[in-house]
């Protein structure tokens, strides 16, 4: 019975979106909270303010992370396109490209050839893709699926400083929401870093530390704006 082994390298790409997702969802949302809160803005206004935006930050997400992932499926498929032609046209040049891409892997050359030979006999568009143009069925761009896991990251984070915001009595908003989204940020960050394998204090410092400073600059302003009305 086949087994396979589970690597790090496999988790980074959804990992990485959904993390960044939620992050910005917390970070922004909590920051925009906190700048109206300390602005002695009303609960009504606050609150507004907070689902405006998660909607408008989620939609964001979801048309940058399309339009992202549309161009470079749109680059993959001409490069793919390309390779099909090269496959038809050149034959034994794609066949040496091959080849030479295993010696330098350290295949001895006879031996190279004929795996190049055995895998283009199988499926030679297949085998290009994967081992010249680094485009896999793992790797390959899917512009929907991005947009909506972008846009459902966003709103988990943001609805966090939202729902806090919504229970916090009149005066400690600011305070609660940004420690809330604090203590959320990390343990985002623990968890990302253990599925990714890196070390879990820097990367708990690191989210907490640039997501406090966001708010405390926000904050800041919203306090400054409000003194001045």
């Amino acid at each position: 019975m086949a087994t396979t082994e589970q690597h790090v390298v496999e988790r980074v790409g959804w990992l990485r979106a959904a993390v960044l997702g939620a992050n910005d969802g917390i970070v922004s949302t909590a920051s925009l909270i906190a700048g109206v809160a300390s602005a002695d803005s009303s609960q009504q206004s606050i609150l507004i303010a907070g689902v405006a935006g998660l909607v408008a930050g989620a939609l964001s997400m979801a048309a940058g992370e399309y339009v992202s992932v549309s161009s470079q499926r749109d680059a993959e498929n001409a490069d793919l396109a390309r390779e099909r032609k090269e496959l038809v046209e050149q034959p034994d040049f794609e066949l040496q490209e091959l080849t030479d891409i295993y010696v330098a892997r350290g295949v001895e050359p006879s031996l190279a050839r004929q795996v190049a030979q055995q895998l283009m006999a199988r499926d030679a568009l297949g085998v290009h893709a994967r081992e010249e143009l680094g485009i896999s069925e793992l790797t390959t761009a899917r512009p929907i699926t991005a947009a909506l896991a972008s846009a459902a990251s966003f709103a988990v984070g943001a609805a966090v400083p939202v729902l806090v915001a919504l229970f916090s009595p009149e005066g400690r908003v600011t305070w609660l929401v940004t420690a809330a989204s604090l203590v959320c940020l990390a343990v985002l960050g623990a968890i990302g870093a253990q599925a990714g394998g890196a070390n879990i204090g820097r990367a708990v410092v690191r989210v907490t530390f640039w997501g406090a400073l966001a708010m405390a600059i926000t904050a800041a302003i919203g306090h400054l704006s409000g003194a001045a009305v």
